[in-house]
Order: structure tokens, then sequence, then C-alpha cells
């Protein structure tokens, strides 16, 4: 049999685990190859033939992220919960998850990829996760518009100023986890972005 057809002898799920952690640790840029390398345990070979390029795995990486920790944020599209329910999962949900000690602090998705790309690699990695966070905000966004039709939020409410004010607190969540800001406290404030959601109310 020639190489190119025999098995993958490597644990794609444990490469993938070990590959997100590092990057979600580190972020993209600050994450080398020889650390991916020693990581997920991949030789230079392995690794470009399983993912092609270290883009190509992180991309795989961010995926490997939103199935798993980053699922949390999928609460705010279940339409079987009411739309205040919806958000106040979410944004608690998000707290107790970014806070976890089990794993790095705060969210892969509003941590990595965010700096200004020096380059077409760079440029792929932002795109990665600012199309998960595009689509956070649009689910968000379906959620504010649910509340005004279900009544909880008056018709004349600020669907995109509402809908800034949930996901801006979602995104800076992980920068206050990062600078020390406990649990206790982030929580607080998300009730208090609750009781604004409250006060919209007919």
């Amino acid at each position: 049999m020639s190489p190119a057809g025999r098995p993958r002898v490597f644990d794609m799920e444990a490469a993938l685990e070990a590959a997100m952690l590092l990057f979600w640790e580190q972020g993209y840029e600050a994450t080398s190859l020889a650390q991916l390398r020693e990581a997920t345990g991949l030789s230079s070979a392995s690794l470009y033939g399983a993912f092609g390029s270290k883009e190509g795995l992180f991309e795989k990486a961010v995926e490997h992220y939103i199935a798993g920790p980053g699922s949390v944020t999928d609460v705010v599209a279940d339409e079987a919960e009411s739309p205040r329910e919806a958000v106040a999962r979410l944004l608690h949900g998000s707290i107790t998850m970014q806070t976890d000690t089990s794993h790095p602090r705060g969210c892969l998705v509003a941590l990595s990829g965010t700096v200004r790309a020096r380059g077409t690699a760079e440029a792929g990695a932002r795109k990665v996760v600012a199309a998960r966070r595009a689509a956070d905000r649009a689910r968000i966004r379906a959620c504010v518009v649910r509340g005004i039709g279900s009544g909880e939020l008056t018709e004349d409410t600020d669907v995109d100023g509402v809908t800034s004010m949930i996901h801006g607190f979602l995104l800076g969540i992980s920068t206050q986890v990062c600078d020390g800001t406990s649990a206790e406290h982030l929580h607080a404030a998300a009730a208090a972005v609750l009781a604004n959601w409250d006060s919209r109310g007919r």
C-alpha cells in the first residue's frame, strides 16, 4: 500500500483538543508550529498532511471549541426558552464556562485572531473567529426580535442597540476574566444587563 493510502495513526480528537487549548491560551499569532507539534505529538508531515497548514489546524480547533466549551452560546437560539431566559442562560452560562479553571480562561473566539492581520494566514485566522462572532450576534439579534414579538420588549425597542449591549457584554467577559474579575462580580453585571432588558418590558 502506498504511504498516501495508510490510515492515520494519531487520535484526531486528541490532537484537536491539544491544539485548541494551546490556541485558547496563547492566541493564533503567538502559537508556533513547534509548540503545536509538541502539544499534539504530530510531526510536521503529519500536521500538514492532516490540516494543510497552521491556519487549517486553527480552523479545525475553533470548530472543536464551538462543538465543546463554546457551545454554551447555542442556548440563545433555543426557541423553547423565553427570549429573556435564553439571554440569561447565554450570559450566566458563558461566565461559568469562561471562569472554569479546568481549561484556559476566557473565550477562544473572543481572544484569538483579533489582532490586525499582517499576512494571508493571519487574515484567514481572523475570519474564522470573526464569522463565529457574527453568527453569535445574529442569533442574539433574532432573540431580541423574538422578545419584541412575545411582548417581553416594547415595540419601539432599539433592536440593534439591545443586540450590541448583550453581544458587547458577552465579548467583554473574556478580557475581564483575564484581568482577574471574579465570577461573582461578572454574574452581578449580567444581572444588571438583564435588568435593562426588563426595564424595556411592556
